[in-house]
């Protein structure tokens, strides 16, 4: 993944459903310092003091499947006898790095090629594990990357299910198999989307797709779900744990050739801060969490309202890894 846009859109607040009151509770604890996880959080998630006695800090951005990722690390490291505070809603990507920096926070769920687009918007994304290295690279060297899991989260090509049923389309079906049906179909997305190349451009070079034609919608959000919902749109780039796709039954079509980047979900942590068991512990997360299930926790918590630490802790329990 270059610049694409997944990198250039803000992932500090998403379309996802709930964004909007994810948005609320980040004033709230703003003014309350109140949190999924009170019981372990600062007055302050922006208070700038280092933790004491040993304390590990899990901070989050103040959208939902950060927060949700966030008390998973948090618990899963309780889980091993770490002591451990939270800060979470704290904000976009520009405010946690420098916290992280400056030690106010120890972990942080991140996105290894959002990252490094942020650290570096130059920088060429061809695999895991040049992504990663490249993101190390750059790095203040405070700081380190774990282990990335398996779970993504970033742009897709996804078809709705009148679409799947018609051309007999699955989760295991690539972009490729829908070559020779993309000409009947319409594609939405953002305006931006139609002139990517990871986008339009990169679908006809890389997999051969001409669409019947593009409407201009939004990055991922409500006017794109609206639009693959009532079939206005066949296909729709849509960011790969949206929970509508489990809601609406959507279908997204795996990506083999990486068109759209890398977005693994990976710890970045303040290297003093973390012990050996610690490390161990977010390393062990990362191994067990994949997009699938992913998508599944944030469906739980954007869709049905559970609470994202009960959540975390029932995950964790049902991994092995409380």
């Amino acid at each position: 993944m270059t610049s694409n846009a997944h990198s250039s859109r803000s992932r500090s607040l998403r379309n996802h459903p709930g964004a909007a009151s994810v948005a609320l509770a980040a004033i709230a604890v703003l003014l309350t310092g109140c949190s999924s996880s009170s019981d372990d959080t600062s007055d302050n998630p922006l208070d700038g003091d280092k933790a004491s006695g040993g304390t590990v800090v899990v901070g989050s951005n103040n959208f939902a499947e950060s927060i949700l990722i966030a008390d998973i690390y948090g618990e899963a490291l309780k889980a091993k006898g770490v002591k451990v505070s939270y800060k979470p809603n704290i904000g976009s990507r520009e405010t946690t790095y420098g916290l992280l920096k400056n030690g106010s926070i120890t972990v942080l769920p991140e996105y290894n090629g959002s990252l490094l687009a942020y650290l570096d918007a130059k920088a060429e994304q061809k695999s895991l594990a040049t992504v990663n290295a490249a993101a190390q690279a750059k790095l203040d060297p405070k700081l380190t990357l774990l282990e990335s899991s398996p779970a993504e989260d970033k742009d897709s090509v996804t078809i709705n299910a009148e679409t799947a049923k018609k051309y007999n389309l699955t989760s295991e079906s690539t972009l490729a198999d829908l070559k020779d049906h993309a000409p009947e179909l319409v594609l939405g997305g953002s305006p931006e989307f139609q002139t990517r190349q990871q986008g339009m451009v990169g679908l006809e070079s890389v997999y051969g797709l001409k669409f019947k034609s593009f409407k201009a919608l939004d990055a991922g959000g409500p006017l794109t779900q609206a639009a693959l919902k009532k079939n206005t749109v066949q296909a729709a780039d849509i960011f790969t744990t949206d929970p509508t796709i489990t809601k609406e039954k959507f279908v997204v079509l795996q990506d083999p050739e990486n068109l759209f980047g890398f977005a693994n979900v990976t710890p970045l942590v303040y290297k003093s801060g973390l012990s050996a068991e610690g490390v161990a512990a977010l390393n062990a997360v990362s191994a067990k969490l994949d997009t699938k299930t992913l998508l599944e926790l944030d469906s739980q918590v954007q869709l049905e309202s559970k609470d994202p630490l009960d959540v975390a802790k029932a995950w964790l329990k049902s991994a092995g890894l409380d």
